[in-house]
């Protein structure tokens, strides 16, 4: 799936991990962390990626199902950003202390598995990784792994 680097193109991103979550028989728990991960990954990509640059691009999804995973692929023509290099939330703050925003990849990598990042020579590839079965839940307020 291609889709323009747009807000606009949220909701169809968010279809499209729905969809691959119920083809892998995800509860519906894992299937909603996986989208909220995908989606706030993709939301930082197009605000900070493309629109704060004045840039224009494309965002790429694809899945794969394997036995004991599902992966969701999001390939984009950004500046490079890993996003298991940003620093974590501190949320022992007060929220009216803190600056807005800086809970998306902390909100991701809480909720799946494995956020993997590959610097590619003209963007980037993030990749979400959601066990099938037996997974665990962690609880509010858990740390991501």
């Amino acid at each position: 799936m291609v889709v323009p680097g747009k807000i606009e193109s949220l909701p169809a991103i968010a279809q499209y991990v729905l969809q691959a979550a119920c083809l892998a028989q995800l509860n519906e728990q894992t299937a909603y962390r996986l989208r909220l991960a995908v989606d706030e990954i993709a939301t930082n990509i197009i605000t900070h990626g493309y629109a704060a640059r004045a840039a224009e691009g494309s965002l790429t999804l694809w899945a794969v199902l394997e036995e004991s995973c599902l992966l969701i692929h999001l390939e984009d023509t950004g500046q490079h950003f890993d996003p298991n290099q940003a620093p974590p939330p501190n949320l022992r703050t007060p929220p009216e202390s803190r600056a807005p925003g800086g809970l998306g990849i902390y909100l991701a990598q809480w909720g799946v598995d494995q956020v993997r990042y590959e610097r590619l020579p003209g963007g980037n590839r993030t990749t979400f990784v959601v066990q099938r079965c037996c997974r665990q839940q962690p609880g509010p307020g858990s740390p991501p792994a």
